[in-house]
């Protein structure tokens, strides 16, 4: 049987290069289209910038960031950090990204504990268990989040108390209302809670329990790797609170305890002291929260669900219980199929606590995108930094990830 040459590689087997093989040729033809639409994507960037450049309006006010430097002339209502109206809008600037990224680590935790939770639950036995979960899953995730948003904000406004209630009246009796443990209070301007203070020494107690973290991580995978690869079972509760208490306790001591609680107090007309929770926080948190996890619980579902059935008998075979099979055996082997669109959702929460602005909770956007804009006027450049930091945040969130999707794929042998 006669074997017919490819026509596309006859040409590039031999004799001199031609011009006809970048489009003929297949070793060629998908760099010479790449490079085509590099070339189109490079011409179609710098004719916006052309026309940004050429624009009347634009030549005349120029581009410059010198407003950042300028008072900024309103209040933020929560403030992570000192601030007030007299202060440059570039650290309202700072202080709305803090907020940005408070929320969105807030929200990316509990949205995965109500996911992890959700998904593992779904997939019960209980068939009430399970159909509670389905319907949660099923109400969250087909409800606009900026819906959810508002509906928990005007449910924390008017569901919890009046700040009055916990004032100490003229008589000097008792108030309605006194702090839950003497420390914390709900009302509808805000949950009170306490607030850590660090004297100079306080950042090292920080320190220390940081290296603590990294401790847990590490013990952790030498147990599981004394699993895996030697079959003796460690036991990891007790050593983990070691590793993670112990050292923290004693370098607080040993420094002279640098770390005091404030707790808030109430004055003549509001709490002072400690950290308020405002009921915006609150909203945009649960609300991000719940909305993405119910997406999380169905990845983690489907992650579960594609661990072979075989996985889980093999285990119970060897008489691990039902616990220790799903957190040593199927969550592990799961994980390759959750963290990819987990990454996703991550991303998710991040760009949607821009809707924090329908609740008046001053974010990036509600500081630099909102009042900062409007009072300078300097549209473009406002723009472009909302960009940048959105685009930096998310690049971030998706090299730790990605890092972390690397360390649990199948690595094959």
């Amino acid at each position: 049987m006669a074997i017919t040459e490819d026509p596309g590689r006859r040409s590039g087997s031999g004799g001199a290069f031609q011009l006809s093989q970048l489009i003929n040729d297949t070793r060629y033809r998908s760099y010479t289209f790449q490079f085509i639409a590099l070339v189109l994507l490079f011409l179609g960037f710098g004719w916006l910038i052309n026309n940004a450049i050429n624009n009347p309006v634009l030549a005349q006010v120029g581009i410059d960031f010198g407003f950042l430097q300028t008072p900024a002339g309103y209040d933020i209502n929560q403030q992570p950090i000192p601030y007030d109206s007299q202060d440059t809008h570039l650290r309202a600037t700072v202080i709305g990204a803090i907020n940005t990224l408070i929320v969105a680590f807030l929200a990316c935790i509990t949205a995965t504990v109500f996911g992890v939770f959700a998904g593992v639950l779904r997939l019960s036995n209980n068939w009430i268990v399970s159909k509670l979960m389905s319907i949660y899953v099923e109400i969250f995730r087909n409800i606009p989040v900026l819906i959810w948003i508002i509906i928990i904000f005007t449910v924390a406004a008017n569901t919890f108390p009046p700040i009055s209630e916990f004032r100490i009246p003229r008589d000097g009796s008792d108030p309605d209302r006194g702090l839950l443990f003497g420390m914390m209070a709900a009302t509808n301007q805000g949950v009170f809670v306490p607030r850590l203070v660090f004297a100079e020494q306080g950042w090292l107690v920080a320190i220390v329990l940081l290296a603590s973290v990294a401790g847990v991580f590490a013990f952790r995978a030498w147990a599981r790797n004394q699993l895996y690869a030697h079959g003796r079972e460690v036991g990891t509760l007790l050593p983990t609170l070691a590793i993670l208490i112990l050292p923290a306790v004693i370098a607080y001591f040993a420094l002279g305890r640098p770390i005091g609680v404030e707790n808030p107090e109430m004055g003549r007309f509001r709490f002072e002291g400690g950290f308020t929770l405002r009921p915006s926080l609150i909203a945009l948190w649960f609300a991000l929260s719940i909305y993405t996890g119910a997406f999380i619980a169905e990845n983690v579902r489907a992650g579960i669900l594609a661990v072979s059935r075989g996985q889980t008998e093999a285990a119970a075979a060897l008489g691990l219980r039902p616990r220790r099979v799903m957190s040593l055996v199927v969550l592990p082997q799961a994980l390759r199929v959750i963290i990819p669109p987990l990454i996703s959702q991550y991303l998710n929460i991040t760009k949607n606590t821009s809707l924090a602005i329908a609740v008046g909770y001053m974010d990036l956007t509600g500081t630099l995108g909102g009042i900062t804009l409007n009072q300078t006027g300097r549209a473009l450049e406002c723009i472009l930094l909302l960009m940048l930091f959105y685009l930096t945040f998310s690049l971030a969130i998706s090299a730790v990830m990605n890092v972390y999707n690397n360390a649990v794929r199948l690595k094959e042998r």
